[in-house]
């Protein structure tokens, strides 16, 4: 089977702006879905090699459905991460004006990071969500449900559509992280610049609890670059944790700290440590570097097993 990368398409999305970033999916296929499920479902399937995937938006926060999907289909693994500048621009048909807009086909993360140039100019506008930003661009032409769509900038170089309007993002610092996704279970080795991925519950509802989890990582010098909460589904107030820590599992505070998580949560789904997309050296203070952990261990074994 060739190698084969799932992203969300069609053609045209910042999905596959970022898959561009990824040397090995060069000369690969690449297969455009609809959604992050169909692209983890790729993976997990054998379809796919790997799949990529918005997780994060400097603006909107974290993708809720690429959180919820990796909570569920197991022996994923993230294996690098890659960052996309996002704006928009409003197209529509041949010969529609701004003035004849009144309804809008948008990805609802793109309608977000673009609304409050939307509501300045077309007040009284409604809303269409589409499956991703080309596609919104597309169903123009398949319907007319929607008289304009919020797009990606290089939109007119795969559909005949005319720009009504350009950089309509409501901050022109967005950005969009993304995670390739396998099924490997191969580590990387650490770089001094790497994130750790992974989704853990509490064990109860009781007081005090996030705080106990949260120890886990403050107590071993573990910065969280990353933290938000996901409904498990099975009751009213139970929650999962999606967690980005700075640093390799291989990293002795990394370890030590997933440990301590472990021993304190009835689930922890790891998945995975891998370069930091800005390459970023992570700065750690001596008392939590890799030393100091293997010495306190071998102070820890004098006193256990002393020299005769």
């Amino acid at each position: 089977m060739p190698l084969t990368y799932s992203f969300l398409g069609p053609a045209g999305t910042f999905t596959e702006a970022a898959l561009q970033q990824v040397p090995e999916a060069r000369g690969a296929v690449w297969r455009p879905v609809n959604n992050v499920g169909e692209a983890l479902g790729d993976v997990a399937e054998g379809r796919s090699t790997a799949a990529m995937i918005a997780i994060e938006n400097s603006i909107e926060g974290g993708v809720s459905a690429s959180q919820d999907a990796l909570a569920v289909i197991p022996n994923l693994r993230i294996i690098g991460e890659y960052v996309v500048p996002v704006n928009f621009v409003l197209v529509a048909r041949p010969g529609t004006t701004l003035d004849d807009v009144k309804v809008i086909n948008a990805h609802p993360v793109a309608y977000g990071q673009t609304h409050l140039w939307l509501d300045a100019n077309l007040p009284s506008h409604g809303h269409i969500p589409s499956s991703s930003n080309v596609a919104a661009a597309a169903a123009l032409f398949e319907n007319d449900f929607a008289d304009a769509a919020v797009a990606p900038p290089g939109i007119t170089a795969h559909h005949d559509v005319v720009v009504l309007a350009e950089n309509i993002g409501d901050n022109p610092n967005a950005v969009t992280r993304f995670v390739l996704v396998s099924r490997t279970t191969e580590l990387p080795e650490p770089t001094g610049a790497d994130k750790t991925s992974i989704i853990a519950e509490l064990p109860d509802n009781n007081a005090g609890r996030l705080v106990e989890m949260l120890e886990q990582f403050s107590t071993r010098g573990v910065n969280m670059s990353l933290l938000e909460s996901r409904p498990i589904g099975d009751a009213l107030g139970r929650n999962r944790f999606v967690i980005d820590l700075d640093g390799h599992v291989r990293d002795e505070r990394v370890a030590d700290a997933l440990l301590g998580l472990k021993r304190f949560s009835p689930k922890v789904i790891f998945l995975g440590s891998y370069p930091r997309a800005d390459r970023e050296q992570i700065v750690v203070i001596p008392q939590y570097d890799n030393d100091a952990f293997v010495e306190a261990r071998a102070w820890l074994s004098s006193l256990l097993a002393p020299e005769r």
